[in-house]
């Protein structure tokens, strides 16, 4: 293995997790790395002091200009588009997928999709990745001063709409496992309970299975739709419960094939939002992450 080489695999990682959270795709995301593992091989390495800098200056450019693209595409996205889940790694330490949760819940890459591309990529290169106003300014080719102010411009964009306390990750699981247990039990008096009464929930079927054209409100409207196929359970539902992005999820199966990934907000002791994804080219991505998933 080549000295370039050794150092792009040791990076692409970091570069990987930089593209996801940019663009909330799997795929996009490897397009991105790919594009630059294309252009760092064809660079002249005597021309570049900092190859870490280089490469992290070169995958977020590449992700501003994928996001404009598919910031498009994703205008006429049948219904709501949200984030792909992935499969996160079960072995990490609570204090790990705390600090991953913290920046890469599907909760939070949905609340990122409000932000311009160059503001979630200052944002994200400066509270995510702990990166220097200097390198923000090289990479995005603005003063530090206008970088410091799209900053702050993206935390004040985001902050009425993220938890006014941080969560609490053994209570978040909690709820999730209990929620999940109700929801496999048929237990509609539970699953109501835990809700908030102001809870939502935002379906993804991406115009091939049906879904909700906007976020459904109400605790109650939620536990009956979600209680529903359990009333009639002749097409074998099973609910099971997995690691994904960074939180504790459930995983529903009908048939034994995957129908959705359902990811949870929670504050106060109740599951306030449910990400329902159910589009299945998102799932069979998962699935196959499943295998052999590459941490974010």
């Amino acid at each position: 293995m080549s000295a370039a080489t050794a150092t792009f695999t040791a990076l692409r990682p970091r570069l990987h997790g930089i593209a996801y959270r940019m663009l909330g795709s799997v795929p996009e995301a490897e397009d991105v790395v790919q594009d630059v593992w294309l252009r760092w091989h064809g660079a002249d390495a005597a021309h570049i002091e900092n190859a870490e800098a280089w490469l992290v200056a070169a995958t977020t450019r590449r992700a501003i200009d994928q996001l404009r693209a598919a910031r498009t595409r994703r205008e006429h996205y049948v219904g709501i588009w949200l984030p792909e889940p992935v499969l996160t790694d079960d072995s990490a330490t609570p204090e790990d997928l705390q600090e991953l949760a913290s920046d890469v819940s599907v909760a939070f890459l949905a609340l990122l999709e409000r932000l311009a591309p160059e503001a979630r990529a200052a944002f994200l290169l400066r509270e995510v990745f702990d990166e220097d106003y200097p390198e923000i300014a090289h990479v995005l080719g603005k003063s530090e001063a206008a970088c410091r102010q799209l900053v702050h411009r993206a935390k004040e964009q985001l902050r009425d709409e993220r938890p006014r306390f941080e969560v609490n990750r053994a209570l978040h699981a909690d709820l999730v496992r209990r929620f999940a247990g109700a929801m496999a039990s048929g237990d509609f008096r539970s699953m109501r309970e835990i809700l908030a009464p102001d809870a939502v929930l935002m379906g993804d079927g991406g115009g091939y299975v049906s879904s909700f054209p906007k976020p459904m409100e109400g605790g109650v409207r939620i536990a009956q739709l979600l209680y529903a196929p359990s009333i009639r359970n002749d097409r074998g539902m099973h609910v099971a419960i997995a690691s994904v992005n960074g939180e504790l999820a459930v995983l529903r199966y009908f048939a034994g094939a995957l129908e959705s990934v359902q990811t949870f907000a929670t504050e106060d002791g109740h599951i306030t939002a449910i990400h329902v994804q159910r589009n299945p080219e998102k799932l069979a991505r998962f699935v196959t992450g499943q295998a052999g998933f590459r941490p974010l």
